[in-house]
C-alpha cells in the first residue's frame, strides 16, 4: 500500500474539449493525494492525437481545473524541470526512445497497410475470434525489412509482446492483478507519422518526470500489462498504479449526456459553487466514513487517503449535489453570495448598474434559503429591474371576492401603505396583518393579491422583505397599476 511520503502524480488530459466530471474526479483525487502528502501535482497534455484535439481544448481544461481551485505545479502554461508537458512537443524524446527499444529487440517494425489490417480484423470478427494484430511482421528478416523500405513504406514500431507467461502488477486499490501474455497484442508505439501512441509517451513521460503514484479510471486497466512490459524493457521501476472505479448515473449505468450536464464547465453555467462541485466529487468513490458528507477544502486534504478509495462504481446523484450546493449557498455571507450571483443576473438581464447591484445585496437574505443554484436568483427578483410588469389579471383576484372586491381591497392596502412612516419589513408587516383581519380576509389571501400586484408573480421571496427592498415609490406606483387593472376587470 502507498505511504504517505510527498508524491509526484499527473493529470494527463487529452484536449478534446471541456472535461467530463467523471474525468475531473479523477484530478481532484489526485491533486488530493498531491497536497495529502505535500507532493507535487503535475498538468501533462496528452496531444499525440492531432485528429481529436479542439483549438481551445487545452484552455478549457486548465479553466475547469481553476473554477475548481486545482492548482498545479507543473503544467504546459508554468512549465517545469521535466517539461515540454505537451505530449505533441516531446515527439524527438519518444522516437528516441522507440529506437532504444528497436535496438534492445523488444520492439519491432512492422509494414502492414491500414488496407491489409482492417481485412485482418473484417476476418477474425467473422470467425467470432478476438480481434488483434497477427504479427505478421514480428520475424522480418533484414533482406525482407529491405523490400519494404525500398517500396517507400514507413514502418511503424510495435511492441514484441512475450508469447507465453503471464504480466501481473499490484494495484494499490484493487489488489494483484494477472494478464495472460497470450491475450495481450503487439501494440504500436510509434506511428508511422513519427507520433507516438499512447502507451509508449505515457510510460517515458511517467518515468522522464519522476510520477510515483498513477491514479486513473479502472477503463485503463486493460492497457496496464503493455505499460508493465514496457517499463521492463527500458530497466525502468514502474509507479505504483491505482485504478478508480467509473462514474455511474442514477440508473447506474456510465455517466452521459442523457443524464444531464457531464462536463465541468456546464455545471459551473448552471449554477454550482465550486466548494460544492470539490466535495461532492471527492465522495464519488472515496469516503472518510459512512456519515460525514460535508468537507471543507482542508479537512478533504488532511483526510484523504489511497486505502479510502473503494472499488465500487460511485454514483452522480444529481439530487444530492443539488442538496449540498443547497447547503453551500446557505453559509455564504449573503454579500458574498450577491457577488456570486451577480455573473447570472447580468448573463440574464444585461448588465446593472450600481443602484441595481445594491438591490440584489438586499434581497439576497430573502432569497438565500430558496435558492439550489446561483442560475435560480434570476427568476425570483428579475422583477425589481422592470417598470413594465405583466401578469395574467386573474392572479390579481383575491380568492372569493370579485374584481371590485379585489379593488377595494387594493386600495386600502394603497392608503395604509402611503401613511406609512418607516418603509423596512417589520414595518410592513405590522401594518398589513392587522389589515387583512380588518377586511375580514386571511393574510394569504390579501398577501397573495399584493405579491401579484408588486411583482407580477406568485412565487418570490418573502413579500415584506421584498416590499422592503422594491422601496416605498415602486411598490406605490405598481399597487396603483393594479388598482387599474382591476377597474379594467370590473367592467
Amino acid at each position: 500500500m502507498p505511504s504517505d511520503k510527498p508524491a509526484r502524480v499527473r493529470y494527463a488530459p487529452s484536449p478534446t474539449g471541456a472535461p467530463h466530471v467523471g474525468n475531473i474526479r479523477t484530478a481532484l483525487f489526485n491533486w488530493l493525494y498531491a497536497r495529502h502528502t505535500g507532493g507535487q501535482f503535475i498538468v501533462r497534455v496528452e496531444d499525440t492525437d492531432q485528429a481529436r484535439e479542439v483549438p481551445n481544448g487545452l484552455e478549457l481544461i486548465l479553466e475547469s481545473l481553476r473554477w475548481l481551485g486545482l492548482d498545479w505545479d507543473e503544467g504546459p502554461d508554468i512549465g517545469g524541470p521535466y517539461g515540454p508537458y505537451r505530449q505533441s512537443e516531446r515527439l524527438p524524446i519518444y522516437q528516441e526512445y522507440a529506437r532504444r527499444l528497436l535496438d534492445s529487440g523488444a520492439a519491432y517494425l512492422c509494414y502492414c497497410s491500414e488496407e491489409r489490417l482492417e481485412r485482418l480484423r473484417a476476418e477474425q470478427q467473422a470467425r467470432k475470434q478476438p480481434t488483434g494484430y497477427d504479427r505478421r511482421c514480428r520475424n522480418l528478416t533484414p533482406a525482407e525489412r529491405a523490400v519494404y523500405e525500398q517500396q517507400g513504406i514507413v514502418p511503424v514500431v510495435r511492441l514484441k509482446v512475450p508469447l507465453e507467461g503471464q504480466t501481473s502488477f499490484h494495484d494499490f486499490i484493487r489488489g494483484d492483478i494477472v494478464f495472460d501474455n497470450a491475450t495481450i497484442d503487439d501494440q504500436v508505439l510509434l506511428k508511422s507519422d513519427g507520433f507516438p501512441t499512447y502507451h509508449l509517451a505515457v510510460v517515458v513521460d511517467d518515468h522522464l518526470m519522476h510520477i510515483t503514484h498513477i491514479m486513473r479510471d479502472e477503463g485503463w486497466i486493460p492497457s496496464v500489462p503493455k505499460h508493465i512490459l514496457l517499463f521492463q524493457a527500458f530497466g525502468w521501476e514502474p509507479p505504483l498504479m491505482g485504478h478508480m472505479p467509473i462514474v455511474l448515473g442514477p440508473d447506474h449505468k456510465r455517466l452521459a449526456k442523457r443524464h444531464g450536464a457531464t462536463s465541468t464547465l456546464e455545471f459551473r453555467e448552471l449554477g454550482y459553487l465550486p466548494e460544492a462541485m470539490v466535495n461532492f466529487l471527492a465522495l464519488v468513490g472515496w469516503a472518510y466514513d459512512d456519515k460525514t458528507e460535508i468537507f471543507t477544502r482542508d479537512e478533504l486534504i488532511r483526510y484523504f487517503t489511497l486505502e479510502k478509495v473503494g472499488v465500487t462504481a460511485g454514483v452522480f446523484d444529481h439530487a444530492k449535489l443539488d442538496w449540498m450546493n443547497g447547503y453551500y449557498i446557505r453559509h455564504l455571507a449573503p454579500d458574498e453570495l450577491a457577488e456570486r450571483a451577480l455573473p447570472y443576473l447580468e448573463r440574464d438581464l444585461g448588465h446593472l448598474n450600481d443602484a441595481q447591484r445594491a438591490a440584489v445585496r438586499a434581497i439576497m437574505p430573502a432569497v438565500q434559503e430558496r435558492i439550489k443554484r446561483l442560475s435560480e436568483v434570476t427568476p425570483l427578483v428579475d422583477f425589481l429591474f422592470t417598470d413594465d410588469l405583466r401578469y395574467d389579471p386573474a392572479l390579481l383576484l383575491i380568492k372569493g371576492l370579485t374584481p371590485a372586491e379585489t379593488r377595494r381591497a387594493l386600495s386600502e392596502v394603497q392608503r395604509t401603505l402611503a401613511a406609512l412612516p418607516v418603509w423596512d419589513a417589520p414595518a410592513l408587516e405590522a401594518a398589513l396583518r392587522p389589515l387583512a383581519d380588518e377586511l375580514g380576509l386571511k393574510a394569504g389571501q390579501l398577501f397573495g393579491s399584493i405579491r401579484v400586484a408588486v411583482t407580477g408573480k406568485t412565487v418570490t421571496p418573502p413579500l415584506f422583505e421584498t416590499m422592503a427592498v422594491l422601496g416605498r415609490d415602486k411598490t406605490l406606483a405598481r399597487i396603483a397599476k393594479a388598482l387599474q387593472t382591476c377597474q379594467v376587470c370590473e367592467t
